[in-house]
């Protein structure tokens, strides 16, 4: 994942695309944002042609591997433009190297600052809500 986060700090947007699976999907911190890797990319491309995209520090990473070597799942904890967030996702060995079938971008929230966060954003929640429970 270091490879994949620098090249994003980097603005390469071919390695940090060609890093992720076609069938690749990227889940990020709004309810909303559950991307196919093309929508993704869509979205993103014209950060990395400012030549500045986002700078991600992995502060920790747990890593485990399934019984045959071909599929990694893992959790990380990052630094971010957002503060302190986690990511989590799940690569699949395939010809040799390793492609990101998910990647989820999540922002925790101290225990203690729950109250107020589900007060903030009641109101997005509500209308996000009213979009999908139809």
């Amino acid at each position: 994942m270091v490879n994949w986060h620098q090249a994003a700090a980097d603005a390469d947007f071919k390695e940090y695309f060609g890093l992720m699976d076609n069938t690749a999907v990227y889940i990020g911190t709004a309810a909303e944002e559950i991307w196919t890797k093309e929508q993704f990319a869509s979205f993103s491309k014209p950060y990395f042609d400012k030549g500045k995209a986002w700078d991600f520090k992995t502060l920790e990473c747990t890593v485990s591997v399934n019984e045959y070597g071909s599929f990694v799942w893992f959790d990380e904890l990052l630094v971010t433009w957002m503060g302190t967030c986690r990511g989590s996702g799940v690569l699949e060995k395939k010809e040799g190297s390793w492609k990101i079938k998910q990647y989820v971008l999540s922002v925790p929230i101290p225990n203690e600052d729950i109250q107020t966060v589900i007060l903030a954003k009641k109101e997005n929640d509500a209308i996000f809500l009213k979009k999908h429970q139809k």
